[in-house]
């Protein structure tokens, strides 16, 4: 099965969070907009952390001996 084409990469997450934290330390945001950036640097903090345990479990599965993956 394919993915969602509209799933942000991991690459372009990261990006994003940087630019968040970027802008939240310069802080020039009122308190109502810093907190939706804090909320969705969260977000995508979280969205990162998956992607990263989603990367380790394969690469955990692709060392695997073949006869115990199955292959």
């Amino acid at each position: 099965m394919s993915e969602k084409k509209n799933e942000m990469t991991f690459e372009q997450a990261i990006s994003s969070l940087e630019a968040l934290v970027k802008t939240l330390e310069s802080g020039e945001l009122p308190l109502e907009d810093a907190m939706r950036q804090y909320e969705q640097g969260v977000k995508l903090a979280a969205y990162c952390s998956k992607k990263l345990n989603e990367a380790k479990l394969k690469i955990e599965e692709l060392k695997q001996p073949h006869d115990e993956a199955g292959v």
